[in-house]
């Protein structure tokens, strides 16, 4: 398991940002200048292993940066996972590699996503000021895509799959990787269904696309090692589907310790239609975030993702970001630690 900051320590959020394995000076110096301290990482199955996750954790370290999460896009949005395809035991043995080697390699936490063809969008939007943002129109939607792969509506995989068939090629999946994840000692943060439409491309997302959904699949999982990256913008993507408010969702899981990761961001209205936009600009109250997950002690990680495009330039968007996490945590912890005033 990696090592503990003072933050957890003392039940606080931390602040991360996604990062590049193969990271420049100029990528460095970006991250510092941020005031980040904690980075995500991501690589493809021909780098993934022990040594090379081991490598980009000494090399972040060097830096005065703790590498707090690795994903593999191999083994991550997997159709053979999900629809139980001809090469799904290969995809899971890959899986399993991916988690002890994470476990050698001094790194705890890993996120997974259960969807069969990928993440839907339609053409970019407009969101304050101009700026470029990702959007999903319902009544447009046409195709997935995760890792160079499309998928095609009406039927991505030949015919339209029974809910039944996804609880149970989760169910084998996941009561096979969780003792791997358990004697490795990593968490798997897993992610909801983006968008968390009930049925795409005659796949049914029934599982990571409602709170009721969740509550059943870390039942079945079982397992103290398995639990959320609660991604809060497919949250509010869902709206009213997600069957409860992100509020209540993080107070819920957090008292159960469930939430491994957070990932931070906000959009302008909830399916059919919605428009990812700044975190300070959408429908949800962000800083009632921040707020709740510093009450009920949350101490895992805090990250930005899917950031609105700046001034044509990614990193403005994402300080941007950062900055304004920074502050809502500041303000939530100086106002937690204030004693109340007395009405008497």
């Amino acid at each position: 398991m990696a090592r503990s900051t003072p933050d957890q320590e003392q039940g606080r959020p931390r602040i991360a940002a996604q990062a590049p394995p193969e990271p420049d000076a100029e990528d460095i110096a970006f991250i510092k200048q941020m005031g980040v301290e904690h980075v995500v990482l991501w690589t493809d199955g021909q780098l993934a292993g022990e040594e090379y996750y081991a490598s980009r954790r000494r090399l972040y370290e060097s830096e005065g940066i703790q590498v707090c999460g690795f994903g593999n896009r191999d083994v991550h949005n997997q159709d053979a996972i999900v629809l139980n395809l001809e090469n799904r035991n290969n995809k899971v043995e890959e899986y399993k590699r991916h988690l002890r080697a994470l476990g050698k390699a001094g790194i705890g936490y890993t996120t997974y996503a259960h969807m069969a063809n990928g993440i839907w969008s339609t053409d970019r939007e407009a969101t304050r000021g101009g700026a470029s943002a990702r959007a999903f129109d319902q009544a447009a939607a046409k195709t997935g895509h995760w890792a160079g792969q499309q998928y095609t509506a009406p039927l991505t995989h030949g015919r339209q799959y029974s809910e039944e068939e996804i609880w149970d090629n989760y169910s084998s999946f996941i009561r096979e990787v969780a003792p791997v994840a358990e004697e490795a000692g990593v968490l798997i943060g897993i992610h909801p269904d983006d968008p968390p439409v009930p049925d795409l491309g005659g796949v049914p997302r029934c599982i990571f696309s409602s709170f009721d959904g969740y509550e059943r699949a870390l039942d079945i999982a079982d397992s103290p090692n398995v639990g959320l990256c609660l991604c809060v913008g497919c949250w509010l993507e869902g709206g009213d589907l997600m069957g409860r408010g992100v509020l209540e969702t993080i107070r819920h899981f957090c008292k159960e310790g469930r939430i491994f990761k957070v990932h931070f961001r906000n959009v302008d209205a909830p399916l059919p239609h919605f428009v990812e936009t700044f975190v300070d600009n959408g429908y949800m109250d962000a800083y009632a975030v921040m707020k709740t997950l510093v009450e009920v002690g949350f101490a895992g990680i805090v990250i930005p993702d899917h950031i609105p495009t700046m001034g044509g330039d990614a990193r403005v968007g994402t300080a941007y970001t950062i900055a304004y996490l920074r502050a809502y945590l500041e303000r939530a912890i100086s106002e937690s630690a204030a004693p109340s005033l007395s009405t008497d």
